[in-house]
């Protein structure tokens, strides 16, 4: 049996455990006007948000930890195998917030959950590396990030709506078992990497193995570049990429976990409230997924260089992020807060879907994964730093002063890509 367009099913599939892995997260943000008050209701308003924070800073600490852990893992054990570790792994950490009882075995879980988490990141960029040929990889990974944001459209409404039906905790472990079922179609379909996968067509075949290689005189006969971490540490491109993701990211995490909070605070409103207005920035996320993948492929058929189409894509998204940002500081009515937003993300995802790609662009195969995984690591590291903060640049419902640190780290992120990466190319150890 041969499948056409195999790859697209396999990242389809990656994509999909994207918006579990969303819903499984964003659980804890929505419900959390439920569970203050069954956990917490004796603690003041800023003792409820400083126990939500550090709650949070829990899972990113070991959401960093995991992309690191993860990237290696991946590389060790392949895409296919590394996928059934994380999401199986992270599903049971979902049901178990279940028995949650205070901020200690809440704290447990959401570590658990984040360390299993962080392996769909280098996971989806190691699968990537290996389904896709150079041209289609920003478009592989906007379908991929897409998931993200259609996660996050999906997990508000829908966590919001089960609320009606069960409790909190009830709920937690309706969305956990949908990870045990993604499992099956992935189990059955992703048998082999696409060099030695019986259900691919040799077309197919040899259109993602000859795209995969440089086609210039100066390097065809070259190896890939697989260095050790040491060598990968020692090179200042690498570095780029892992400053612009620490600089990008906390900005996704900001509205991660402050949108919910965000609009109990700022408009009152309560879980089902949040529900009708906490998916519309998510939409713009996803059409910024689609549009910086498109974006990219579009530029790189029609004969841009890839050093020349990322950073024209990456430096687009963090433009129209910047006046977004700061019009964040007043933005009068929800509808026009949430539409902000979602400007706000669809610049977010323009860029970070390219930012993303830059391993595989500078490495090979081998080295992929693990560079995904240290610069994720660092990206999470940087989330932690703003979302400690959060809790007292907020105090009195004020979040101006987070949307303009927000601002200045867009800039950072395009100066890192400019500066660090002079020329976005596959590496080599001549050089």
């Amino acid at each position: 049996m041969k499948l056409q367009g195999l790859r697209w099913w396999v990242i389809a599939l990656i994509a999909l455990a994207t918006i579990i892995n969303y819903i499984d997260r964003q659980a804890l943000s929505v419900l959390w006007p439920d569970i203050v008050e069954e956990l917490f209701p004796d603690e003041s308003a800023l003792e409820r948000k400083q126990i939500y924070a550090n709650i949070s800073i829990v899972f990113v600490f070991a959401y960093a930890f995991g992309q690191a852990i993860f990237g290696k893992i991946f590389d060790w054990v392949g895409t296919r195998l590394g996928f059934v570790l994380s999401i199986g792994v992270w599903s049971l950490a979902t049901v178990a917030h279940a028995f949650a009882q205070g901020v200690m075995s809440l704290s447990l879980f959401r570590a658990i959950l984040g360390v299993a988490e962080a392996g769909n990141w280098p996971g989806a960029a190691k699968g990537n590396a290996e389904w896709f040929p150079t041209k289609e990889r920003a478009l592989a990974q906007g379908i991929f990030n897409s998931g993200a944001a259609i996660g996050g459209i999906i997990a508000i409404p829908l966590i919001a709506y089960l609320t009606v039906y069960f409790s909190w905790q009830m709920v937690f472990v309706v969305v956990g078992v949908m990870g045990f079922l993604w499992l099956v179609p992935w189990l059955i379909l992703v048998k082999a990497p696409p060099g030695s996968h019986p259900w691919i067509s040799e077309e197919e075949k040899q259109y993602i193995l000859t795209g995969q290689r440089q086609s210039t005189a100066d390097n065809a006969n070259d190896e890939e570049y697989n260095p050790s971490t040491t060598e990968l540490l020692s090179r200042k491109q690498s570095w780029g990429v892992i400053i612009a993701s620490a600089a990008i990211d906390p900005i996704w995490w900001l509205f991660v976990f402050w949108i919910p909070i965000y609009l109990n605070e700022v408009y009152g409103m309560d879980v089902k409230s949040i529900g009708i207005y906490g998916w519309v920035p998510y939409v713009g996320a996803m059409f910024g997924a689609w549009f910086g993948g498109l974006l990219a492929q579009n530029r790189l058929k029609a004969g841009w260089s890839t050093d020349k189409t990322r950073k024209l894509t990456i430096t687009l998204g963090c433009l129209i992020m910047l006046p977004a940002l700061i019009a964040m500081a007043n933005p009068g009515a929800p509808v026009v807060a949430v539409l902000i937003m979602a400007v706000i993300l669809f610049g977010f995802q323009t860029a970070i879907g390219n930012v993303q790609t830059l391993p595989s662009d500078l490495l090979g195969k081998k080295a992929v994964g693990t560079l995904s995984g240290i610069s994720g690591m660092a990206a999470k590291l940087g989330a932690v730093g703003l979302t400690s903060l959060v809790p007292y640049l907020t105090a009195g419902g004020n979040y101006t002063p987070a949307f303009v640190i927000g601002a200045s780290l867009a800039i950072i992120a395009m100066m890192a890509v400019w500066l660090l990466i002079p020329k976005i190319e596959p590496l080599s150890s001549k050089k």
